[in-house]
């Protein structure tokens, strides 16, 4: 009891500070950015194994943001968007993650799931039914069949007490892995051989991954330090921004998120249509957290070095004075 009386107060308060920022000046909200926090206490092997024993499933284990993420992609479903299949690893993979707070006096799990539109609301009762909360509900793409929308979800607690009424939450859903088909046979063509691989990472100025057919890249926020209620918010549980390829070098298709600032959304906006990247939305991910994330998907179609052309410029907006909106009259 005394952890859920903890976590709420600490929402409250991110809440009251959050609710006098957004009257503040749009240039003003950078200043709210948190001093360094302590490290983070590590997940233990055995609390490791109750996470894998509630899922039925191992994950990865991210050592220097003490994150552990168990991917939960829905391989049930066959994906086009404007009627051309994509892979799923495009952007139709979930993932559950779990990480403790600061002092390390309890835990968060985080999760981003894929849901078609009569999954959403059936996953909202059986959330609140075991103690977790919802943080948002969105699109992250226009013309997809059939029709997608992400929900995340997070609660608190004993890393082994979130990792079951987790399990439990989604026990009766397609995103419970043992609910999932087996994993179809490795693609045989590869993000490897799909796109030029090197001309990419010199535009986007970083190294991304081969997901299957796809390559995507995932990006945090070191020039920030973000809390919710007790937990440092890294990169793999959930303060990034990415951007995945499918199709080919010459004709690829580009789909993404931006994790910005409040003062930097016009900024990245402008840029992604001076680029013909398509904005598709804007909203929250998580609630509490201070200073507080807005996160913008984009979708395009064309050339893959174009195509990263726009996402990189997107990236170059972000920490800068105004959120480079220097020449916007207001």
């Amino acid at each position: 009891m005394k952890t859920n009386m903890f976590t709420r107060r600490q929402a409250l308060q991110a809440t009251a500070v959050l609710g006098t920022a957004l009257f503040l000046p749009i240039g003003k909200t950078e200043a709210a950015v948190l001093p360094p926090a302590d490290n983070t206490p590590p997940l233990t092997p055995d609390e490791i194994a109750a996470i894998d024993a509630a899922l039925g499933k191992k994950g990865s284990y991210k050592e220097v943001e003490a994150v552990y993420t168990i991917p939960l992609p829905r391989n049930d479903l066959k994906m086009k968007i404007k009627g051309e299949p994509v892979p799923i690893p495009f952007g139709f993979g979930g993932w559950v993650s779990f990480k403790k707070t600061v002092d390390g006096k309890s835990a968060m799990v985080m999760s981003d799931t894929v849901l078609q539109m009569d999954e959403v609301n059936p996953l909202i009762s059986a959330a609140h039914a075991n103690g977790l909360e919802i943080a948002a509900i969105h699109n992250h793409f226009f013309y997809e069949e059939p029709r997608i929308f992400y929900m995340h979800i997070h609660g608190m607690g004993t890393v082994a007490e979130i990792a079951k009424k987790y399990a439990d939450t989604i026990r009766d859903s397609k995103l419970f892995p043992a609910n999932q088909p087996a994993p179809s046979a490795p693609a045989t063509i590869t993000g490897k051989e799909n796109f030029d691989l090197l001309a990419l990472d010199a535009i986007v100025k970083y190294t991304g991954t081969v997901n299957g057919p796809t390559y995507k890249y995932t990006i945090g926020r070191a020039d920030l330090k973000i809390i919710a209620m007790g937990v440092e918010m890294t990169t793999n549980i959930g303060l990034n921004s990415w951007a995945s390829f499918a199709g080919k070098q010459e004709d690829a298709h580009i789909a993404g998120d931006i994790a910005m600032l409040q003062s930097e959304v016009n900024g990245v906006i402008k840029i992604l249509r001076a680029h013909n990247l398509a904005v598709v939305a804007v909203h929250n991910h998580m609630l509490g957290d201070e200073p507080h994330m807005i996160f913008l998907h984009y979708y395009g179609r064309g050339n893959a070095a174009t195509l990263a052309q726009g996402f990189r410029a997107a990236l170059d907006v972000l920490g800068k004075k105004n959120g480079g909106m220097d020449n916007m009259k207001m």
